[in-house]
């Protein structure tokens, strides 16, 4: 009997209870030869923050899990226009926890387990996966998903060179009335990025019911003490000062903003794993896998991305009786090359601003010339991908390759 047989179910352990964890709970519950716990180290499923962009494959992925029957269209903003963003000169989506409360309804909660803090990762002789947590707990799974977010013990224990460091950027997140954003003339209806000097700039977006997001980004001497990646309660008032050359409107809303509660994110940086699994029964998703400083705007997105083809792979593996460690396998060979591709845009980017800054031009000069220049460098095909479409050709190629005796050992990331 194969690994993969009907006669052997695939237990799986899901570490974090993020939008990661909670979609890969909804995929792998879908799986009826799985039998999935999930393990979230806080007392409590939550999310702290501001808004959350719903990009175009970001609300697919939430039609395709059923999640979006959980989120009523007036708790969400969409352009009338499609917009993604818009970007401007400073100078002259939904909330995230109610998306976390919209997945969260879509997953068998007797499965989750909170307060559950994960210690250690074992490979054992089996070929399975031990897991030690707090007091001693322990359990054996068949694979191990990875959804423990940016600062991920799993990824530090089996990529122990795949180091993330500060990237000398903070990113400050605050939610403030619509309807007092609609009183400062100039602040459009929209999603916009107001920029200055690089690593300095303002987002504004309206989100749904009476809610209106305001995150500002600016480069900050952290310690390695204060380098805590997640929502940090602080005061917006005490930085108001960074933002002196901004237009007025943004002042204007950035002073509204400083009489709320406001989030601090340390944005960290560091390269991508060389591979999206390890060990044949280890699966990393959504920021536990890559960590692009807040780029892109669709950490969610991608790691929905992530979780719906892992939960297809291993269908795949398993129908075909394979051990989980194949699936794995399609996994990576899916998602990498995806990943390379925006790394590669990323580079893109960072050359954009460097060659930039050699040119010492004045700095209304400089906003205007980046703003151009990042434009044109910018591509939105990571907003439509179609990721149902793009796994679906990859698994009848695999299927194919199976029949045929060969194997890919890779996916080239063509599609739009």
């Amino acid at each position: 009997m194969t690994a993969g047989s009907p006669e052997k179910r695939v237990k799986v352990a899901i570490i974090g209870g993020g939008p990661g964890g909670l979609g890969a709970a909804i995929e792998l519950s879908r799986l009826q030869f799985v039998d999935w716990e999930l393990y979230e180290k806080k007392p409590a499923i939550s999310e702290t923050g501001g808004g959350i962009s719903l990009q175009p494959h970001t609300l697919k992925l939430l039609e395709l899990n059923d999640t979006v029957r959980y989120i009523p269209e007036e708790d969400y903003f969409r352009h009338e226009d499609g917009l993604v963003e818009q970007r401007r000169n400073g100078r002259c989506g939904t909330k995230i926890h109610e998306l976390q409360s919209a997945l969260l309804k879509n997953v068998d909660k007797t499965h989750v387990h909170v307060g559950k803090r994960l210690m250690a990762v074992e490979q054992l002789h089996n070929k399975r996966v031990r897991l030690v947590f707090e007091g001693n707990a322990i359990d054996e799974v068949d694979v191990l998903v990875a959804a423990d977010g940016i600062r991920s013990l799993i990824r530090q224990t089996q990529f122990p060179n795949s180091t993330l460091s500060y990237s000398g950027q903070c990113v400050y997140r605050t939610i403030v009335s619509r309807a007092k954003a609609a009183c400062i003339e100039g602040i459009p209806n929209a999603p916009v990025f107001w920029k200055s000097v690089s690593g300095l700039y303002v987002y504004t977006c309206p989100l749904g019911n009476d809610d209106f997001e305001v995150t500002a980004r600016i480069r900050r001497h952290k310690t390695q003490e204060d380098q805590v990646s997640w929502g940090k309660r602080c005061s917006l008032r005490d930085l108001l000062p960074e933002f002196d050359d901004f237009c007025q409107p943004v002042r204007e809303i950035l002073g509204l903003a400083a009489d709320e509660e406001t989030q601090e994110y340390v944005l960290l940086s560091g390269p991508p794993l060389s591979s999206m699994t390890d060990c044949g029964n280890i699966a990393f998703v959504g920021d536990a896998a890559h960590a692009f400083c807040g780029n892109f705007g669709a950490g969610t997105g991608f790691a929905l991305e992530d979780v719906f083809t892992l939960g297809k792979c291993l269908a795949w593996a398993y129908h075909l009786k394979e051990a989980p460690a194949e699936g794995l396998r399609l996994y990576d060979q899916i998602r990498s090359p995806h990943y390379n591709r925006l790394n590669a845009l990323l580079n893109r980017f960072a050359k954009v601003k460097n060659d930039l800054s050699a040119e010492n031009l004045p700095i209304d000069e400089e906003i205007k010339t980046r703003i151009l220049r990042i434009a044109q460098a910018s591509e939105t095909w990571m907003y439509y991908y179609d990721i149902e479409t793009v796994v679906r050709a990859e698994i009848e190629e695999a299927e194919n390759n199976a029949k045929n005796g060969t194997r890919a050992d890779s996916v080239t990331d063509t599609y739009p």
